[in-house]
């Protein structure tokens, strides 16, 4: 069954390539996906979710899926965000085949992705939705696109090189590309990875990784391309494709190099509070609203990269040794050295799922503007709530979402995150690392409440102008998306256990 999720989307692409009707057959697609996800989500742990085709004999490849909680989760997610996706914008006049063909293929490459099992179709599903990533900004993008795809090709392909480095040096040592087989291998004891060796593997998955997240200080390429790139593209880069390397530092340098990612803690803290307050401020001084969006988001990665950070500072123990059990969350836990941080995974998860919902809302509701108005500059806007309110009250919703209200998904992921970072903290010994990058970060959130609470009185606050005067309100069509991803930010913020429960 797990298969469907990756062949339905990629059906659909050589449908529409042979004449099928564009729009049609990719929400269909979507929509299908979208049951089969919230089944699998929901059902992970049966068996039909479970599947392994031989590729090559030597070496070992196979086309393996399989779910785990956290993976179910990101599924989850990317599902969402692909019908919301196919069901933005507009595509332009006689380019339907490469606009929603491209969208369902970075749909099905982020899918893949995160439910393989095998280490080598885990990093070519992702590059597959590259492809198309690039396509999309280079050949329908607007303003400096061509630029932004160069861009964008550049610094991601740089960091998928220094990423593979570091995934062969891995099954190198392991001596086979099965992700579990690894993974179990480092918990039993039977694979035994030496200090140097994890440092050097932790360094390039790290960096390489963290490129493709936008870790500052690579962080660069991230605001254009999602300022240039069409609708459906930004919502699913920022939304789903950039939590393949959040993913993939959980899924693969915790358990295997727990002593590497803990030798580099200090440097990651540092990068990360990067994240979160030098491109904070740089958000704040945005005049388009899809810049600031574009900066937002690489902004908000600098939390989940936290909630990581306290996962490899729990750490304790100077070598990988016997695997005794996993916690309630999956936090493997070591006979001589263990993680002693339940809470730093789960808040990592949820809010990789909160962000990468809210995110493709914004960009999702930011085209409705750009489309309405014609314009996407601060200064150019003013007043739309009188002639838009539908349209208003949902980027409110939205937007709130991202700053953190209570309620609402971010908030439950942040506050998690928050707590992670001080769960181990003993006043005898003081503030650790950690515990003084959590502080820090915590003003990040007066920070993105002055962009967006200023975003929101620009836009949709005061006399209507020029451009909005005119602005007609949401259609029921253009509702449905925006409603599919709110319903979702309420239901994780009310109720984050819906969640959190698939990772026990």
């Amino acid at each position: 069954m797990l298969l469907l999720l990756v062949i339905l989307p990629l059906a659909a692409f050589l449908a529409i390539l042979g004449g099928a009707p564009a729009r049609k057959t990719a929400v269909a697609a979507g929509v299908a996906n979208l049951v089969l996800g919230l089944w699998a989500a929901f059902t992970w742990k049966a068996a039909m979710w479970s599947v392994s085709i031989p590729v090559l004999t030597k070496p070992s490849l196979n086309l393996a899926f399989g779910l785990d909680g956290m993976s179910a989760i990101l599924v989850l997610l990317s599902v969402i965000v692909t019908v919301a996706a196919l069901l933005t914008g507009k595509a332009p006049e006689g380019r339907e085949k490469l606009y929603y063909g491209s969208s369902l293929l970075i749909s099905a490459g982020a899918i893949g992705a995160f439910a393989s099992t095998d280490l080598f179709f885990f990093y070519a599903f992702h590059e597959l939705a590259l492809i198309p990533t690039f396509l999309m900004i280079g050949i329908l993008g607007r303003g400096d696109r061509k630029d932004a795809a160069w861009k964008i090709t550049i610094y991601l392909g740089f960091g998928s090189l220094i990423l593979l480095a570091g995934l062969v040096w891995l099954a190198g040592l392991a001596g086979t590309f099965d992700i579990p087989t690894m993974v179990r291998a480092a918990r039993e004891g039977s694979l035994v990875i030496d200090y140097d060796s994890q440092c050097g593997i932790a360094a390039l998955l790290i960096l390489g990784f963290g490129i493709l997240v936008s870790l500052f200080p690579f962080h660069s390429w991230a605001a254009p391309a999602y300022a240039s790139a069409p609708a459906p593209t930004s919502m699913l880069h920022a939304g789903v494709l950039k939590k393949f390397g959040l993913y993939g530092l959980l899924r693969l340098a915790i358990p295997m190099v727990p002593e590497g990612m803990n030798a580099w803690l200090v440097p990651l803290l540092v990068l990360l509070l990067g994240n979160i307050l030098w491109v904070g401020l740089v958000t704040v001084n945005q005049k388009r609203l899809d810049l600031m969006l574009g900066n937002s988001s690489v902004m908000h990665m600098g939390y989940i990269f936290l909630a990581i950070a306290a996962l490899a500072a729990s750490y304790t123990g100077n070598e990988a040794a016997g695997f005794v059990a996993a916690n309630s969350h999956g936090v493997p836990v070591y006979a001589k050295g263990e993680f002693l941080n339940t809470l730093a995974q789960p808040a990592a998860v949820l809010l990789m799922f909160a962000h990468g919902i809210s995110i493709a809302m914004l960009f999702g509701l930011a085209d409705k503007i750009e489309r309405g108005t014609g314009t996407l500059e601060l200064s150019d806007l003013g007043g739309l709530a009188k002639s838009a309110p539908s349209l208003a009250f949902l980027f409110g919703l939205v937007g709130m979402a991202s700053i953190g209200l209570p309620g609402l998904a971010n908030f439950a992921g942040e506050v998690l995150v928050f707590l992670a970072s001080f769960q181990n903290y003993n006043p005898a010994k003081g503030l650790g690392p950690v515990q003084i990058a959590c502080i820090l970060a915590i003003w990040g959130v007066v920070i993105s409440a002055i962009y967006m609470l200023r975003a929101y009185r620009n836009i949709f606050q005061g006399a209507p102008v020029k451009a909005t005067v005119d602005t007609p309100d949401l259609t029921f069509a253009d509702r449905i998306p925006a409603l599919l991803l709110a319903i979702a930010l309420l239901a994780v913020g009310l109720f984050p256990n819906l969640l959190l429960n698939l990772l026990k």
